[in-house]
């Protein structure tokens, strides 16, 4: 018989807010997350609207990504790391589980998924290696930008040392990954998931190019938040 599922805790960074309470305040007061982009040029770009993670000190519902990852650490990886790990941290608070019994960790696993990954990074690298040589890159750069590496950070951060996946399904990402937490809980292989989906990128011109060429119709966010849901056994 498959056990019971629910969901214990959330943790949102989105264009909206950083955090539940002021992302869902904001959205049921009415506001948008999209804006014009400011921090590079749109100028030969058909869209030049998106939404972005609004960065500041954590006040007012803005991301503050030292409240969640050592800076030293963030150099390291691209955003959707960071966004991962300050989502699922507050989705762990929000449930109360900090499992430090091994037999609590050994049942508690993560399932984050990205649309893209580490785009950011491997773009950057890649004109790195091409002007400055192989000596240039740093040993940082793959685990920095590999999709798995999301779960990776939380697993290790928080002592989750369950069940670890990643989903790459696109814009379907965060959906399919708590889905699949969510089975894996049922068929009785972890008894605790985080879950969700997470992509972030700064770095314009790959991504937007292929995104908005002008025979689509169809305009989408160049930057999403994350959301993560904690699922646990009933």
């Amino acid at each position: 018989m498959m056990r019971r599922v629910v969901v214990t805790g959330l943790g949102m960074v989105t264009p909206l807010a950083s955090g539940l309470e002021a992302t869902w305040q904001r959205l049921l007061a009415g506001k948008s997350g999209i804006k014009r982009i400011e921090k590079f040029d749109v100028s030969d770009i058909s869209c030049k609207i998106a939404g972005q993670v609004r960065r500041g000190d954590g006040s007012d519902g803005t991301f503050n990504a030292d409240q969640w990852m050592e800076p030293k650490e963030q150099r390291k990886v691209d955003d959707f790391i960071i966004f991962a790990m300050g989502a699922a941290t507050q989705a762990l608070d929000d449930a109360g589980w900090h499992p430090k019994e091994r037999e609590d960790q050994i049942t508690s696993g993560v399932l984050i998924g990205s649309g893209i990954g580490g785009v950011e990074g491997i773009a950057e690298t890649s004109l790195l290696l091409r002007d400055r040589g192989p000596r240039r890159v740093s040993p940082f750069f793959i685990p920095g930008r590999l999709i798995n590496l999301a779960s990776g950070y939380v697993s290790i951060t928080h002592g989750l040392k369950g069940p670890n996946h990643a989903v790459v399904t696109a814009c379907s990402t965060g959906s399919h990954a708590i889905g699949d937490a969510g089975r894996l809980i049922a068929l009785g292989d972890a008894d605790v998931m985080v879950a969700g989906g997470s992509t972030g990128f700064r770095w314009p011109d790959l991504p937007l190019a292929a995104r908005y060429r002008p025979a689509s119709t169809i305009r989408r966010s160049v930057r999403r938040g994350l959301t993560t849901k904690i699922v646990t056994a009933s």
